[in-house]
């Protein structure tokens, strides 16, 4: 082995998702798969692909539930996935296939963003590209945007946001703007986090290694402050943790921080016991899973 392979192969930093070498390459260790759109014929939910924005490139799946009523409006559920900001996709099986069943269950339309991903679009990117994604959605309150499926059937006076892990990190993100710039023609209803990341843990390194400009631990992004949690301008705020995520602990810190920040709308935790993060999105058949479906209907009625 020669001395610049040994160079090449050396590694500067190494974190739970990515291992950064010396020489300046990176390794995702993860993949991202993506599976096309598709219809549904036993629940009869559609879906297809949208561009948002072509510079950066932005994109969504949106998904319709079952149509009986040609006038017949829906709440409006925009979905910001997971994944350390490095990996994953609202196009992977695993996101297309929660979506579809999440859908069909709780009679929604979901608008799933496709963001761009670390290191190609580098932190703040991916909140940025969220942010474009909601103007994107409110585009439509007046029922003149450019996707037909918003304009007929999204009643934007239930409207709702959410993800999962770092997912749910952007939607806290986009709640707080919205808080403080304001969602003419939206009725922000609900907030869904689903085992949120936020600071306080060993990936707080590699957060800030993937978003240079950064304002350190106390970042607002990574530790929100209590002055932005209380302008929180959704009804409610909806917390799924379990037992065995390594995220617990930051996501009962911020819940509690939540509480006591002076928001002035609903809090409603759901603990699951005995199990790992994201677990809905891999065993979907579990009965907790179910559960999980069975709360995010109760929050669209």
């Amino acid at each position: 082995m020669g001395s610049n392979e040994v160079a090449s192969n050396e590694v500067d930093r190494k974190f739970r998702f990515l291992t950064a070498y010396k020489d300046g390459r990176v390794e995702i260790h993860y993949p991202t798969q993506k599976t096309p759109p598709s219809n549904d014929p036993n629940t009869g939910v559609q879906s297809k692909d949208v561009a948002i924005s072509t510079e950066p490139p932005v994109s969504a799946r949106i998904y319709l539930p079952k149509i009986i009523d040609p006038t017949q409006k829906v709440p409006v559920l925009y979905y910001i996935h997971g994944g350390g900001f490095c990996f994953e996709s609202a196009f992977s099986p695993l996101f297309h296939s929660h979506l579809m069943a999440l859908v069909a269950e709780a009679n929604v339309i979901a608008v799933s963003l496709e963001y761009g991903l670390w290191p190609e679009r580098p932190l703040p990117g991916s909140y940025v590209d969220a942010w474009a994604g909601l103007q994107w959605i409110a585009s439509h309150v007046k029922g003149n945007g450019p996707e037909p499926w918003l304009n007929d059937h999204a009643d934007f006076s239930r409207f709702f946001m959410g993800g999962d892990s770092g997912g749910a990190n952007m939607s806290n993100f986009l709640a707080v703007q919205i808080g403080s710039y304001g969602l003419p023609g939206v009725r922000f209803i609900g907030m869904i986090m689903v085992h949120p990341f936020f600071g306080g843990m060993e990936d707080d390194e590699m957060w800030m290694f993937m978003y240079p400009t950064n304002c350190g631990k106390q970042d607002p992004k990574l530790k929100p402050p209590p002055e932005d949690l209380a302008k929180l301008p959704c009804e409610k705020v909806l917390l799924f943790f379990a037992e065995k995520d390594h995220l617990r602990e930051v996501g009962g810190i911020f819940s509690d921080d939540l509480k006591k920040s002076g928001y002035k709308g609903a809090v409603e935790v759901v603990e699951h016991d005995g199990v790992a993060h994201d677990f809905h999105l891999f065993d979907p058949a579990h009965h907790k899973s179910i559960s999980f479906g069975q709360k995010v209907c109760f929050l669209s009625q």
